[in-house]
């Protein structure tokens, strides 16, 4: 709910969508934080699973956020073998990578098309980029993982933008759409 909290911010009229027939009613889509197993099988469940690969691979602006960014990966290193992802950015994502629950930290990070200097990045439990296919930017890097990679109109963080009172990384993705 928190992005949806800083979207609605920046004028922007979000919805949840838990149906095939919600999708279809969206413009974008934001695939945030949790537990990307768990997520990947309610997308199943919910018969979300296949109608968002179609719409994300047909072009549609999303924005996955740590758990977001695994299931948007092209492979999930450390994930269940039953694990299925969207395979929309040409990347190998590490579940877990910078260390359990205790270990989550924050940066600032300067991020590649975002003016106004640093952005506090907040990383519970995250992921980070272990290879990265051709076509994908990185546009931020922590002790040298990309942390925040684009292909196409796909964007990824392994951070949680939507924790920070910064609304910019919400604004430039609004203004993507």
């Amino acid at each position: 709910m928190a992005h949806a909290t800083c979207l609605r911010s920046l004028g922007a009229d979000p919805v949840e969508v838990r149906t095939p027939g919600e999708l279809d009613g969206v413009d974008a889509l934001v695939l945030p934080g949790g537990e990307s197993t768990t997520m990947s099988m309610l997308l199943e469940s919910a018969a979300l699973f296949a109608p968002i690969a179609e719409r994300v691979a047909g072009g549609m602006p999303t924005l996955g956020t740590c758990a977001g960014m695994i299931l948007l990966g092209r492979e999930i290193l450390d994930g269940r073998p039953d694990q299925r992802g969207l395979a929309a950015v040409d990347i190998s994502v590490r579940r877990n990578a910078f260390g359990r629950q205790v270990d989550s930290f924050e940066a600032d990070l300067l991020l590649r098309d975002l003016p106004g200097g640093p952005f506090r990045a907040i990383f519970i439990r995250a992921p980070f980029v272990e290879r990265v296919g051709a076509g994908v930017e990185v546009l931020a890097t922590v002790d040298g993982h990309p942390v925040l990679c684009r292909q196409g109109r796909v964007t990824v963080a392994a951070f949680h933008p939507e924790l920070s009172d910064d609304l910019r990384f919400h604004d430039h993705f609004l203004k993507g759409i």
